[in-house]
């Protein structure tokens, strides 16, 4: 993986706080008594998160504030695109899982794409928090962070959304699929 600059040009800068703000304003049931004023200021003293939000944009995740961490005064950005993030689909679950595969590797994974990004994948249970906000996944799946006694057998964990419930799966980790991505995470 190549590395990239990470810092964006004013033009850049400007164009990802306009669609921020856009989907921020049309999608208030998600950040219920925000303000984007604020957001905005934490936004504007944090440059390299505002990167990792444009890393999100980018590949597709939509990103968005769905909460507000009063303790440590951090807002905190989901992927909320309504499937599973189109740049970031068809990866094993980690390195390992990737070098484990004989045929047909993926290009990538997605703890270190993440990891790239400046982002964690979602927990089990911020994706659940997640579809509690409004459905995701009806198509495609996300893989979540793994617990390390699954991983260390060889497993991964993804979620998705079916019949009106939010589903846990497994697999092994070094499994790809194309309607299979992940979300992420970050807090600004």
């Amino acid at each position: 993986m190549t590395k990239r600059n990470k810092e964006l040009s004013l033009e850049q800068r400007e164009e990802l706080l306009r669609a921020l703000k856009a989907r921020f304003e049309k999608n208030m049931h998600r950040h219920k008594g925000l303000e984007w004023v604020k957001v905005q200021a934490k936004l504007d003293a944090n440059t390299e998160k505002l990167w990792s939000l444009s890393e999100m944009e980018i590949t597709g995740g939509e990103p968005d504030v769905v909460g507000h961490d009063k303790k440590k005064d951090e807002y905190i950005f989901y992927d909320c695109s309504a499937e599973s993030p189109k740049g970031r689909r068809s990866v094993c679950y980690d390195r390992e899982g990737l070098e484990s595969r004989k045929n047909h590797k993926p290009e990538n994974n997605a703890i270190d794409m993440a990891t790239a990004m400046g982002i964690e994948l979602l927990t089990e249970e911020q994706y659940r928090a997640l579809q509690k906000l409004e459905n995701f996944d009806i198509k495609t799946s996300s893989w979540v962070q793994t617990p390390s006694d699954i991983r260390e057998l060889g497993g991964a964990l993804f979620c998705d959304f079916r019949f009106g419930h939010v589903f846990v799966y497994h697999n092994g980790a070094s499994s790809y699929y194309a309607a299979r991505g992940f979300r992420g995470s970050i807090r600004v």
